[in-house]
């Protein structure tokens, strides 16, 4: 396993009755690949893990397997309420030929500092599998904080920490207690570019799903240290990127993979599908993203 590079959280498509669509997934995860991203993580939140059932994430995970074909590393959320669940979900994993996972804190209610530690040490010790812990408090509550990931440093199979707090103060505090003990990935797209400047490796990425060269190219220019060559194209997507940070960031990256190459749109629910204000205001944001896209290449030549 590589920890660097561009590795979208990849949604789960759905036919019109909300069976899975094994077709358009195995479509979009070549046309991912097809732009050169470093790996894919499916069935994360994006991938409206938490809505399937374990049938339908098998089915998931082993197209996945067959369709990647070791090309890139492949890494599956885990999500579960109870520490049996999230033990079996990483030995299923595991058994099923994937090579990594991200992983939330537990679903079932917010844990304290003690039971989110025991919590990450159950998992690592349930698979062989490299572990990338998805900070998210804004979204789960749970903050592995810098005293937390001291109480797991020892664990070596949790190797990536997915920072999506928000706080791009977060990457040198975490890079001043541990230097490379752990790899960081930004998990937020509009904060990519500030934090690859700080240190972070690689990108979790929602919008990778819908314009997956644009985001290989931000991230490899600024990488590479060429900030101001890339802020043209980075502002020019920030305002799609916004739509990665809503609560709806699944609807609204689905919506978008729809009007860029045709992808299904349809959730799970509870989720439902846009409507209304809410659908024109978004599809003007992704609209007008396309079409500067557009102007930007042409300029570009």
């Amino acid at each position: 396993m590589t920890w660097s590079g561009v590795f979208p959280a990849v949604t789960t498509k759905l036919k019109a009755d909300g069976s899975f669509d094994q077709q358009a997934m195995a479509s979009s995860i070549e046309r991912l690949i097809a732009n050169d991203v470093s790996g894919l993580i499916v069935l994360p939140m994006l991938g409206e893990n938490a809505s399937l059932s374990q049938k339908e994430r098998d089915e998931v995970l082993d197209l996945s397997v067959a369709t990647v074909a070791g090309r890139v590393p492949l890494l599956s959320g885990l999500a579960a309420t109870s520490t049996a669940d999230a033990t079996f979900m990483a030995k299923n994993a595991q058994q099923r030929g994937l090579k990594g996972l991200m992983t939330f804190p537990s679903l079932a209610y917010k844990t304290d500092r003690r039971e989110t530690v025991a919590w990450y040490k159950a998992v690592a010790a349930a698979s062989d599998l490299p572990i990338m812990i998805y900070n998210n408090p804004i979204a789960y509550k749970v903050d592995v904080d810098v005293e937390t990931l001291e109480h797991l440093r020892d664990v070596d199979t949790i190797t990536c920490i997915k920072e999506e707090t928000g706080d791009t103060r977060r990457v040198t505090d975490l890079i001043n207690a541990f230097g490379d003990r752990y790899t960081l990935f930004c998990g937020i797209d509009d904060l990519i570019v500030e934090s690859l400047s700080l240190g972070v490796t690689g990108w979790v990425s929602g919008m990778t799903n819908a314009w997956p060269k644009e985001c290989v190219e931000i991230f490899n220019a600024a990488r590479a240290g060429h900030y101001e060559a890339i802020r043209p194209l980075y502002q020019l997507m920030t305002p799609a990127f916004h739509l990665d940070t809503d609560v709806k960031l699944v609807q609204y990256i689905k919506l978008a993979e729809n009007i860029v190459y045709g992808a299904p749109a349809g959730v799970r629910p509870p989720r439902l599908e846009l409507e209304g204000e809410e659908l024109a205001r978004v599809s003007a944001v992704i609209r007008k993203t396309v079409d500067d896209l557009a102007a930007y290449r042409a300029k570009a030549g």
